[in-house]
């Protein structure tokens, strides 16, 4: 299993995708819809989670691409 991508606000201006952990940006967008798209397809990619932020970097929605137990625990 991948690291989680995170889709956030970039500090100047426009969006970014980040790996949870990471200290630059994979990519860099003008739009948050470009971001998650690009997002998601790496989190596909790597069986992990995609973690959308939004404009007030509180975590808006997640989406899991990995091989989760059913029925989830607790």
């Amino acid at each position: 299993m991948g690291k989680n991508q995170h889709v956030t606000p970039h500090s100047k201006g426009g969006w970014q995708v980040i790996g949870a952990g990471n200290d630059r940006a994979t990519v860099r967008t003008e739009t948050q819809a470009e971001a998650i798209q690009i997002g998601r397809r790496i989190a596909i990619n790597q069986q992990s989670e995609l973690v959308i932020h939004g404009t007030n970097g509180q975590i808006r929605e997640k989406n899991s691409y990995g091989s989760d137990p059913f029925p989830p625990k607790g």
